[in-house]
């Protein structure tokens, strides 16, 4: 204690000494020391690029994502308004499962079968509830199997379409193009552009803009494919399709098909008929069974591999299909009739055919059995007795006396529609088949197959022509010859004598009444069968002569209706008309006609015991070779020829003509009794010598200052005898001297 202040000090803790500096300095040192000696990390140069990159990626990637989202958005609103376009124009799905611009034509032949299809067949509305389960399995196993999945466009199908076709060397656009069957109905729907008759564009031109394939084709299917998705169902979708197809035949949809091929609804059709219909659709004309079965029957086969990979077939089920493929139904596979088909399709009124916009049946005469044995003997005679790769062509008509027709056969090609037919549709000269028609003004004006005419040279002044000498085609004469013996020689001479002396406007008019039509000749040769006709109208006129002497007008309409009309349009256009000659008369020249087939140049068309009537006929240098005939059955007429006018060679209408008609002939009349013909007997007609008919071309008949060679005959005079009343009607015809 201090005395000097007197207070006490607070206590204070000690100090601690403080840290040396030194040491904590040291300490510091020795810690820069460690730093420095810890190797310092360097980034790489390469790495700084690559991070530089990353960085220039993302930024790129964020731009373009910027971008593109809003450039989608606008593209998404684009398309989306032409959809809604679209959408908005589309009509009722009902209203689009018939699209056809024209109607359709069935023929039944006489039994009232179906035989030919003309136009667009159109069998009835069908769903894929109301088809055969087999069927829409088909459609879809081979066309689309997504189709229940996609927005009406498959990028998968169509990206695997594209791989497939550079795969097979072709372009990205060519080939398989991976369509859904919503583009393809879009397709059919000509992407809603309907077909304007008005427009000026045909129909044809039509069909083939609405089956272009481009870029921009393309496009304008997908956006009007996903707008049908957007408006119809998917059922809805797979009806159009199934009802606006085209499958080969003149068919629109598998209803009309399945009819046309099986004979049988689309709701009945097997696995195997299924697939072969579904086959169809790749290339309808290809591989229509009408027209290939084989073919058709390998592209089934392949469809119903599909079916079983998609799981619509099993394992037996598709064992049994493909042990029983499809076959077609008795009228498909027959095929015939075409140019009987086409005839009537150009005799009957057009806008009830070709033009129809309705469903038209007609019933007609045809014959499905003459028919397939006119086909047969010409197939037959060609095959064995015309040389392979001859162009040669020949047509057969088969008619009944009152002109019904019951088989055509247009060419050699009896199995493609719309072809040339030679039977109706050829202007060709008839050369010694028209000499019938000579005989038959005679007969009529009172001559007799009995009298005679000088089968001698002659010559005729033919005014701004000069003389004309008709010769025999034996080259020879064979003097005072019947008529009889000059029609079944064919002897050219005695034809045109007794032509000029009844007169050649009599024979003329005797011809256009029994039916031949064309423009008949003026001059002399009238009587050689100078002038043109068709194989029709030459049968047709043959056919009077059978039925005793009456005209007719071949036909083969029985009657014409609109389907669901209870009343026919049209009835039987054709049949006989009119007497052109007497019952007697005509008796006559049936008999005649049958020495030809008898004992003349028809020969070879003799039908063994059956009797027969007919005429060869051989045009100029053979251009034109012809047999005409008849039973008391049927009438039948052939022609052969080259379409370009060519000569035959070494073929006459008594040769392969003649054979044709014999094959023919012998099929059709399988089964018939044998009747008599219609003839007169000439054991009950002697020749009675009369000097009032004398022998035409003799000097005696024209004056004894005439001879055969220049002189200009005229008519010989005719016994006087009275009239009936029928041959007063035809005295306005006729010039009688």
């Amino acid at each position: 204690m201090s005395s000097s202040g007197g207070k006490r000090r607070a206590p204070v803790a000690p100090r601690r000494k403080a840290p040396s500096t030194r040491s904590t300095s040291k300490a510091s040192t020795g810690a820069r020391k460690s730093t420095r000696r810890a190797p310092r990390r360097k980034q790489s140069f390469l790495a700084r690029i690559w991070g530089g990159i990353k960085a220039l990626i993302w930024r790129i990637f964020r731009l373009i994502w910027g971008f593109g989202w809003r450039l989608g958005a606008i593209f998404a609103l684009i398309l989306g308004g032409f959809i809604f376009v679209e959408y908005a124009k589309m009509p009722p799905a009902e209203s689009l499962l018939d699209g056809r611009t024209r109607g359709s034509v069935t023929m039944l032949d006489r039994d009232n079968a179906v035989f030919a299809w003309r136009g667009d067949q159109f069998g009835g509305v069908i769903t894929p509830e109301t088809v055969s389960p087999h069927l829409k399995h088909a459609i879809l196993a081979t066309e689309d199997r997504r189709f229940y999945r996609h927005f009406g466009v498959s990028p998968r199908g169509v990206a695997g379409a594209m791989a497939i076709n550079l795969r097979e060397g072709r372009s990205a656009l060519s080939g398989h193009g991976g369509s859904t069957i919503t583009q393809q109905a879009a397709k059919l729907l000509c992407i809603g552009r309907p077909y304007d008759p008005t427009s000026g564009q045909s129909e044809a031109d039509y069909e083939a803009e609405c089956r272009k394939s481009s870029l921009e084709r393309k496009a304008r299917e997908a956006i009007y494919a996903m707008a049908m998705e957007a408006k119809y169902s998917k059922d809805e979708i797979l009806a159009i399709y199934m009802n606006r197809a085209y499958l080969g035949a003149g068919t629109r949809g598998f209803e009309a098909a399945s009819q046309r091929y099986f004979g049988k609804s689309a709701a009945n059709v097997t696995p195997s008929e299924a697939a072969m219909l579904a086959g169809l659709l790749v290339a309808p004309t290809r591989y229509a069974p009408t027209s290939n079965l084989k073919r058709s029957r390998a592209r089934a086969n392949t469809i119903l591999g599909l079916m079983h990979e998609e799981g619509y077939l099993d394992q037996a089920e598709l064992a049994d299909a493909r042990a029983n493929p499809a076959s077609l139904s008795r009228a498909a596979a027959a095929r015939t009739g075409g140019a009987f088909a086409d005839w009537i399709m150009e005799s009957a009124p057009s806008f009830l055919t070709s033009q129809t916009t309705e469903d038209v049946v007609i019933k007609t005469s045809f014959d499905p059995k003459l028919q397939r044995a006119a086909e047969a003997a010409m197939e037959e005679i060609f095959a064995t007795k015309v040389r392979a790769g001859s162009k040669a062509q020949a047509a057969i008509v088969v008619m009944s006396a009152d002109g019904a027709v019951r088989a055509m056969v247009g060419g050699r090609d009896t199995r493609t529609p719309g072809s040339f037919n030679r039977a109706t549709q050829a202007l060709r000269q008839t050369g010694s088949a028209f000499k019938p028609f000579v005989y038959a003004t005679a007969l009529e004006m009172g001559y007799s197959f009995n009298d005679f005419v000088d089968d001698a040279p002659l010559t005729i002044d033919i005014p701004g022509s000069g003389p004309w000498s008709p010769r025999n085609y034996s080259r020879n004469y064979r003097g005072v010859v019947t008529f009889t013996e000059a029609l079944k020689d064919s002897l050219n001479i005695p034809a045109v004598k007794i032509s000029e002396a009844v007169g050649r406007e009599n024979v003329r008019s005797v011809a256009a009444a029994f039916g031949i039509k064309s423009d008949l000749a003026a001059g002399p040769a009238l009587a050689l069968g100078a002038s043109e006709a068709t194989l029709l109208e030459v049968t047709g006129a043959y056919a009077g002569i059978l039925n005793g002497g009456s005209s007719v007008t071949p036909y083969g309409l029985r009657s014409l209706s609109i389907v669901g009309d209870p009343e026919p349009l049209l009835g039987q256009k054709g049949g006989i008309i009119e007497r052109v000659i007497s019952p007697g008369a005509d008796a006559q020249l049936v008999y005649m006609l049958n020495q030809v087939i008898e004992n003349g140049t028809g020969r070879r068309a003799q039908l063994d015991d059956r009797p027969a009537a007919g005429k060869t006929g051989t045009t100029q240098a053979s251009r034109d070779a012809w047999f005409v005939g008849f039973t008391a059955d049927y009438v039948a007429g052939v022609w052969m020829g080259y379409d370009d006018n060519s000569p035959l060679k070494d073929v006459t209408g008594g040769g392969l003509p003649a054979e044709i008609w014999r094959e023919t002939m012998l099929r059709v009349h399988e089964g018939l009794p044998v009747q008599p013909l219609p003839m007169t007997d000439p054991r009950n007609s002697p020749r009675v010598a009369r000097a009032d008919m004398p022998t035409i071309g003799m000097p005696g008949a024209q004056g004894a200052d005439q001879t055969p060679a220049t002189q200009e005959l005229r008519p010989a005079p005719l016994p006087p005898r009275p009239m009936n009343p029928l041959e007063k009607a035809l005295s306005s015809i006729f010039r009688r001297n």
